[in-house]
């Protein structure tokens, strides 16, 4: 609905207004995209606003209510009005910031409230007595809020929700939930705004639909003009033919020294925490620097530790800052001026995402330093370079609806006064991901957080519902609270936390890396290296060490996979002979032995090698398709290939291929690999490696968490990963003797397939390899592709000394042999 009762003159004489005050303040233009959206918020649209990270997107989402408001009556308070969702609690204080500054400068009385995880009980308080107007919050926050009987009452005169870096949200279950609360906000307030912003996604006009709902009509307003981005390669003094996964580790650490000698701030990027880690204690080796100017940044550290970080880049104290994904979105730090990437970034919007933390001025080009751990990584970072030449970048594909997230909503729904199940169904469909549900799926979700069902119905906890005069509500206050502890999506791993024994907290680290120490050991976390005294209650009691750290901890599920995007461009710079990126030059004499040996494939091709060497003979499928589906495809090889000929298989994989190994696999022509590769049956070859396995039992621990079937732990308690393995561990067991159609146990099993398999990608890989023509060679020996998939494969089995020096000798022989 367009704004009422503003004239066109109003409207223009307070948009004049944000326009010079945006030139004093910055000596910066309103740009066409920022005027384009203010407008569009004027005539009552929603949409989605696509721009370069630093081109002034905040401005653009809050420009339409300043402009209103100055246009109104500047000093009105009118309670909440605007709600900016984010989805990181870290971004919440930098944007109250943000959005204060135009307030306070334009004599807008409006007040900019933080309600995070973090929030103290004064915000709280504010917030129920309605003392905002602007309020910044979590996806998981505006679920809490929405469970309180006064929900409908505070929000029904929002006019306008913004969505920050909505593609970090749309392709998971924080994006489901989301939208499932989009959509009773649209309830509320039916003549809402609903603006996304992004700065990295392929998929724009989907991605805008899934924001807000279907069969609404948005309006997309994207940059015309990129962001120049400018991709330097740390090049390494030679590059090994037979490389291997991190190989050149920290021997590129003088390039990176030499990177951080710039006037203003560094930021170094890692892949994954453990990475961050060891990348901060080299530097702090050689930094030429005050000890405090160097730090450490990543999502397990302890709140306190990373805003004093982030405070140090804002102010331009610490001059280099080690961090993952943690510093990737939002935070503006004017003060970087250069940002390095530690290995490949494995996908382009993720190295655009990054180099955009540097010169984060609108007008201002991104540059960004790429350092490779090995020597294939050069070719994804040519692939990457001429990726961002033409504009490509992955989508994010919005995911389905799943039952366990409705399951929590209709219950938090539930809390928030009762729902009617007929005008609940109309509402859920309303929201992207649940728009193609079915009422017969809908009511078996309700009926299961009804009563549990048939497995479940005897256990008073699972009986979360009644019905009162016709509406759905909570069975008890203790249900209630129990819910609201576990409100949201973001399932880890149990963790235990880590403080000194004067008891400052530094983070927290896995429980099952904290039970393998002893007493007395060291480890590396935080950038320091500490000595375990305890651990008691959950938690690890440290002091710090002297000397060298033995142990550095490691996070479950953080390597990043090579996208099918990037995979393609590499296949494409690899077997381009007029290849001229410095990257390739530096590359050639590894494809040279590569060409020599086997084969370097087309774009067209598809590359199969079958080699024979002491430890058996192993099948090599080349796809450069990224980790997620390579491990997909050598769980069905392995299926298929022991139906040829039973025997003891085992099977690896990599970005770029997998290996399947035996003592002796079977004869092979090019019609059996190519019926190994059939797209024909490949869910049920897949479900026949998992069905009933630890892989769909550890997938239905988070669905059971989501869904409510484990209750989350009240505050000053902890539960151990032992306690909530059992726990769900016997549900799952239960449900599969005595309901093994239940729709839990089958979202477990079709999660396993996209999640840990990618099985989507999967069958759309096996298409493309179907078209490929196929080369199949038999080297004597390792080829340059073969050896680093080889290395990988063997280092589950053998303790990291024992994996280096077995892959270091037999890459010297190798290049002996060449």
């Amino acid at each position: 609905m367009p704004t009422a009762s503003i004239s066109s003159r109003r409207w223009l004489a307070a948009e004049r207004r944000l326009a010079d005050w945006l030139a004093e303040r910055s000596g910066g233009r309103v740009a066409p995209f920022q005027r384009e959206t203010w407008r569009a918020w004027r005539d009552g649209a929603s949409g989605l606003v696509h721009a370069p990270t630093g081109s002034g997107k905040t401005l653009a989402a809050f420009g339409g209510p300043l402009i209103d408001a100055l246009a109104r009556d500047p000093a009105a308070r009118p309670g909440l009005t605007l709600l900016w969702i984010t989805p990181l609690r870290a971004l919440a204080a930098d944007l109250v910031v943000q959005l204060e500054a135009p307030l306070r400068e334009l004599g807008l009385a409006w007040r900019v409230l933080r309600r995070t995880g973090d929030s103290g009980s004064r915000e709280r308080a504010r917030l129920r007595k309605g003392e905002v107007e602007v309020l910044v919050t979590t996806p998981e926050s505006l679920a809490l809020q929405l469970s309180h009987a006064d929900a409908a009452q505070r929000f029904a005169g929002l006019t306008t929700v913004v969505v920050d870096e909505w593609h970090e949200l749309v392709a998971g279950k924080r994006g489901v939930l989301l939208e499932l609360n989009l959509a009773r906000l649209r309830h509320l307030a039916p003549a809402l705004r609903t603006w996304g912003l992004t700065a990295t996604l392929g998929n724009l006009d989907e991605a805008m639909q899934a924001l807000l709902g279907p069969q609404v009509e948005g309006r997309l307003v994207s940059v015309t003009t990129p962001r120049r981005v400018l991709i330097d390669t740390a090049l390494p003094d030679e590059v090994e033919r037979f490389a291997w996964a991190g190989h050149l580790g920290l021997s590129q650490l003088r390039r990176v020294v030499e990177a951080t000698r710039t006037p203003r701030s560094v930021l170094v990027f890692t892949n994954t925490r453990s990475q961050a880690e060891l990348w901060h204690e080299a530097l702090a080796s050689v930094w030429p620097h005050a000890a405090d100017t160097l730090a450490i940044h990543h999502g397990s550290l302890d709140r306190a530790l990373r805003a004093q970080v982030e405070e140090g880049l804002r102010t331009g104290v610490i001059r280099c800052v080690v961090a993952t994904s943690s510093l990737d979105l939002g935070v503006d730090f004017a003060s970087v001026e250069a940002v390095v990437q530690i290995g490949s970034p494995r996908g382009v919007a993720r190295l655009l995402q990054r180099a955009g933390r540097s010169n984060h001025r609108p007008g201002e080009a991104s540059r960004i330093l790429c350092v490779p751990t090995h020597g294939l990584e050069l070719a994804e970072i040519a692939a990457a370079r001429r990726a961002l030449t033409a504009g490509a970048i992955e989508a994010r594909a919005p995911l389905d609806g799943t039952a366990d997230v409705l399951a929590q909503h209709l219950v938090t729904m539930a809390l928030a006064g009762g729902f009617e199940a007929d005008a609940m169904f109309d509402e859920v469909r309303t929201a992207h991901a649940y728009a193609g549900w079915t009422r017969e799926r809908f009511d078996a979700v309700l009926a299961f957080v009804e009563h549990g069902g048939p497995a479940l119905g005897a256990y008073p906890d699972y009986h979360k519902l009644v019905v009162e005069d016709g509406r759905h509500v909570i069975a008890s206050p203790r249900l209630a609270r129990l819910h609201r502890y576990g409100i949201g999506t973001i399932v880890a791993d149990g963790s235990i936390e880590v403080r000194y024994l004067r008891g400052g907290r530094i983070g927290h680290v896995e429980e099952t890396f904290a039970a393998r120490l002893a007493p007395g050991e060291t480890f590396l976390f935080a950038g320091r290296t500490l000595e375990l005294v305890r651990v008691r209650d959950m938690t690890a009691w440290v002091r710090l060490a002297k000397g060298r750290r033995s142990l550095v901890p490691r996070w479950s599920g953080g390597r990043l996979a090579l996208s099918n995007a990037l995979g393609r461009w590499m296949q494409q710079v690899l077997a381009d002979p007029q290849a001229r990126e410095p990257e390739m030059t530096r590359l050639a004499p590894l494809l040279a032995t590569q060409r020599e040996r086997s084969h370097v494939p087309g774009v067209d091709e598809l590359l199969v090698e079958r080699i024979k060497a002491r430890d058996g003979e192993h099948l090599f499928v080349f796809t450069f398709a990224g980790r997620l589906v390579n491990e997909g495809l050598g769980a069905l090889l392995a299926t298929r290939l022991s139906r040829l000929a039973p025997s003891t298989l085992a099977f690896g994989a990599n970005d770029y291929g997998v290996i399947v190994s035996a003592r002796r696999l079977p004869a092979l022509d090019a019609e059996a690999i190519r019926g190994l590769l059939a797209i024909d049956g490949v869910r049920a070859d897949l479900l026949a490696g998992i069905a009933g396995g630890e892989l769909a039992k550890r997938q239905f621990r988070e669905i059971a968490r989501i869904a409510g079937l484990v209750f989350g732990t009240p505050p000053g308690t902890q539960r151990s990963l032992r306690h909530l393995q059992a726990g769900t561990g016997l549900l799952y067991d239960v449900l599969a003797q005595h309901d093994p159609g239940h729709l839990l146990l089958e979202q477990a099993v079709d999660e396993v397939l996209e999640r840990t398999f990618d099985l989507r990608r999967l069958e759309a890989t096996l298409h493309e390899l179907a078209a490929r023509t196929l080369v199949a060679t038999q080297p004597a020996r390792f080829t340059p592709f073969a050896f680093p998939l080889w290395a990988e494969w063997i280092r589950g089995g053998l303790s990291s000394e024992d994996w280096e020096s077995r892959v270091r000798r037999l890459a010297a022989e190798l290049e002996a042999r060449a």
